[in-house]
């Protein structure tokens, strides 16, 4: 894939502008010196709609653009029920267990773990999840995202998992929650509608010139079993996704876990 100068200058638009807008909302205030509360809780201040937009970005990354397409590829439109599922899971989350939370002022699960039991379990828990955040999510989430410059621009692995880090940490160290907020909002807006063309692009080539329509009609004619969204015994990837038992089993307590429990949701 060759990459033109007008790539490059998008890009590098995109990218100044992320830190900027970043570095902007983290200005001090007149008469203002930041604390931790600032820091790590945005000041308390963020309205819902960045609360909201922040949720869904943390939720997009490299994991889904690259590796929920692939098993969607595999499986079908199944694989959406993390999804669906999810968006009933996040009122659970905001009606029973959030409340809580605000009322007892926990804002980590260490720190829910400690009033629960002692500082002793906190300090495990904080441990475990550290190297788990480390060694298993941002590095695969940094070797997705480098993937993805290799294959786009021919960018070594190593280079593209340094920049990534490095772009991350410039407009994220500084501001803390607030300026990852305040991106988010623009990078989910970027991210949906970069989805919808992308999906409409490859359906619109799939119609061989006939149009989207086309594309979309031709894919359900000939894969019809990758619309199922509840899986048969008989469908190869039925372990993955076993029927009924992803809507009444444990998929409730994965997305319990993943949404009101995971410390960088």
């Amino acid at each position: 894939m060759k990459i033109e100068t007008l790539d490059i200058a998008l890009f590098a638009i995109y990218v100044i502008a992320l830190i900027g807008i970043a570095w902007w909302v983290s200005r001090e205030e007149k008469g203002h010196e930041k604390d931790t509360n600032d820091y790590f809780l945005a000041g308390s201040s963020l309205p819902w709609w960045a609360i909201g937009a922040s949720l869904i970005a943390a939720n997009i990354s490299a994991e889904q653009i690259i590796g929920m397409s692939g098993s969607g590829y595999m499986v079908g439109l199944a694989i959406a029920s993390y999804e669906w599922m999810a968006a009933i899971t996040l009122i659970i989350v905001g009606k029973y267990f959030l409340p809580i939370f605000l009322k007892h002022k926990i804002y980590t699960m260490p720190q829910f773990l400690e009033q629960r039991y002692d500082h002793r379990v906190r300090m495990v828990m904080a441990v475990f999840w550290l190297g788990v955040y480390v060694f298993v999510n941002l590095t695969a989430v940094l070797w997705l995202g480098a993937l993805a410059i290799n294959t786009i621009a021919g960018v070594d692995l190593m280079y593209g998992m340094i920049f990534l880090g490095v772009f991350s940490l410039a407009y994220s160290l500084y501001g803390g929650l607030k300026a990852v907020a305040m991106t988010d909002i623009i990078q989910v807006v970027l991210l949906v509608l970069g989805g919808m063309f992308l999906s409409y692009t490859a359906l619109n080539i799939i119609g061989d010139g006939a149009g989207f329509w086309a594309g979309f009609n031709t894919v359900t004619t000939e894969l019809p079993g990758k619309f199922d969204m509840i899986l048969s015994e008989d469908n190869p990837h039925y372990m993955d996704l076993p029927g009924l038992s992803v809507l009444i089993g444990g998929m409730w307590i994965m997305n319990l876990s993943y949404w009101g429990f995971n410390q960088y949701i």
